[in-house]
């Protein structure tokens, strides 16, 4: 199954692209998403510790603009977003 992270905000900055593109199990929840950018970052970025920050500051929103939680399960081809906090908040 594959998952398009939607880049926004700080997070612009892991990618040239606006998204990232992920193969996932089925079920897998936004802490597994979330998971795999951090390998991410670690591959590609250097393992950045600013950008690890982000990941784990930010909150993920479904194709249906909802704000979900760690727990949420992906259960098809999604698209969901990354929103980092605006202003360090």
């Amino acid at each position: 199954m594959k998952v398009k992270i939607e880049l926004f905000g700080a997070s612009r900055d892991f990618s040239s692209h606006n998204s990232l593109e992920f193969d996932i199990e089925n079920n897998s929840t936004v802490k597994d998403i979330k998971s795999k950018i951090i390998d991410y970052l670690d591959n590609h970025c250097g393992g950045n510790e600013k950008f690890k920050k982000i990941v784990n500051s930010s909150v993920f929103c479904s194709d249906k603009n909802n704000i979900i939680s760690d727990n949420y399960k992906i259960t098809k081809n999604q698209k969901i977003a990354i929103i980092p906090p605006i202003g360090g908040g």
